[in-house]
């Protein structure tokens, strides 16, 4: 089909809108995608049939509430992430702990402590006990008194409080708020990766991308303090047989700090009762300034009162 037939149809879609009505941003965006949708219907030669296929997949994802993974699945979100951090090397700016994406399953209003948090609200029975420590600087290596640590991982099966019902509310989600030495530490266990959910929307896709739709092990954090940015993150946990094969594309060299294993004897001398696995990592946030991109994100999430 000659382009300037497809461009007649944009037209005389373009002419239907009423002048002073609606959102010029939201129209220069969909223009925008029309036109590349409606060019690779063509150059593509996709068919009716095919459209109200992936038109059922979109409406699937929508009631299994999977959009979310498929947003970090299909590389979008990891592509934000890159798109920001070519905006910081544009300002001049390094970051000393890279970001990576926040995912979907993050909730605001877990409980609050000073310097320490134990995640568990519930004990998990056959997990790897944690403790993962560290300091919260800035960009010249001085501690950030009040900076905020929000972390949150799965359970053994992969799933996520308030996502899961089965678990308590905030179990293994915590704020941790740093004191002068800008020190936090917290107890948990050792986590374990997870798949999307099988034969759901994200699954099918991946499938048919000839991809899989697991994640290696990792651990989420927020980390904000007043006058500085925000910095979206998470750690892999070393040896994960899915390392740098990570469907969200999430993992990055600088976010897989070495596990060290202390065994029972030597807890016994620290004063724990059994042996454990401890990270060491601290996080470095550059103050907030005009020329640099803002760190936060304003989407919707989820919030729950603790």
């Amino acid at each position: 089909m000659e382009k300037q037939l497809i461009d007649q149809v944009l037209r005389k879609i373009k002419n239907t809108e009423v002048e002073g009505k609606g959102n010029d941003r939201v129209k220069e965006i969909v223009a925008r995608l029309l036109k590349d949708l409606f060019y690779a219907i063509d150059d593509l030669n996709m068919i009716s049939e095919e459209l109200w296929i992936g038109l059922d997949w979109l409406n699937g994802a929508g009631r299994n509430h999977e959009w979310g993974l498929i947003y970090a699945g299909t590389g979008l979100e990891h592509y934000m992430d890159e798109r920001m951090d070519w905006e910081d090397k544009q300002a001049g700016l390094e970051l000393k702990t890279p970001r990576t994406i926040e995912g979907p399953l993050y909730v605001a209003g877990a409980p609050e402590s000073l310097s320490y948090a134990e995640l568990e609200t519930e004990s998990e029975p056959g997990g790897e006990r944690l403790y993962m420590q560290g300091t919260v600087l800035d960009e010249e290596g001085n501690p950030v008194e009040g900076a905020l640590v929000e972390v949150w991982h799965c359970n053994l099966k992969g799933m996520y409080s308030y996502f899961d019902q089965t678990q308590p509310k905030f179990n293994l989600r915590r704020s941790i708020r740093t004191g002068k030495d800008g020190k936090y530490q917290f107890k948990s266990f050792v986590p374990v990766g997870y798949s999307c959910p099988p034969n759901g929307s994200t699954d099918t896709l991946m499938q048919l991308l000839g991809r899989h739709g697991s994640r290696p092990a990792h651990i989420h954090f927020f980390i904000t303090a007043p006058g500085f940015r925000k910095l979206t993150t998470q750690i892999n946990i070393e040896g994960d047989a899915l390392l740098g094969q990570d469907f969200a594309f999430a993992d990055k060299a600088g976010l897989v700090p070495p596990i060290t294993r202390i065994s029972a004897e030597q807890a016994k001398e620290k004063g724990i009762n059994e042996g454990y696995a401890s990270i060491d990592f601290d996080f470095n946030i550059v103050r907030d300034r005009d020329e640099i991109a803002p760190g936060e994100n304003n989407r919707t999430r989820v919030a729950l009162v603790s």
